[in-house]
């Protein structure tokens, strides 16, 4: 099963992401993107592709362990952007300026945690976000960098993270459905 560990964002800032993504949407209507669907926005610690079931209770264990030796961790989601940059994206995101050197120590230690187990450390640095959505092809994706550009400081909200969620994702036509499989309490 295709698998990551990420944190959950509070129905608020979800909300408040879901207005952003339907203003972009009317700016730009007929942008080749895949929105991701508000249900599914979160802030991906770690993606671990396929797990075959035997291995699901010692990724869970390494998590679990990990997780409890971090705090809760305040974060603030604010600001738009694109990877590798707005006016050529593959992604569009929501950054995290708050809380961000917090979530790179946690993401650090679960790559340490989970590479004896077969996943990779990942080889870019980590990078706080919540993708919005996936460009397809170019079609619109100036429409939409300008309108980012334009107002690039949005604020989303502010929470703290008290917890960790481990997922599956399940491929479909219209975009993955993440089904979580345990949840892991930070420390405190």
């Amino acid at each position: 099963m295709r698998c990551f560990v990420a944190i959950d964002i509070p129905d608020d800032v979800r909300t408040a992401l879901a207005r952003i993504q339907a203003s972009l949407r009317e700016r730009a209507p007929r942008a080749d993107l895949r929105w991701v669907d508000p249900a599914g926005l979160h802030v991906t610690l770690k993606f671990l592709g396929e797990v075959p079931e035997a291995g699901l209770s010692p990724v869970a264990g390494a998590v679990r362990a990990t997780v409890a030796a971090h705090a809760a961790i305040p974060l603030g989601l604010a600001g738009l952007g694109g990877f590798p940059s707005v006016a050529q994206a593959r992604v569009f995101w929501a950054g995290i300026p708050a809380g961000v050197a917090e979530l790179g120590r946690l993401a650090a230690a679960l790559e340490r945690a989970l590479a004896p187990l077969g996943f990779p450390p990942e080889s870019r640095p980590f990078r706080g976000h919540v993708t919005i959505a996936r460009v397809r092809s170019p079609r619109g994706v100036g429409r939409i960098a300008a309108a980012i550009q334009r107002d690039p400081d949005v604020d989303f909200g502010r929470w703290t993270a008290t917890e960790v969620v481990l997922y599956q994702s399940r491929l479909r036509p219209t975009g993955a459905v993440y089904e979580p499989l345990a949840t892991f309490p930070l420390a405190g």
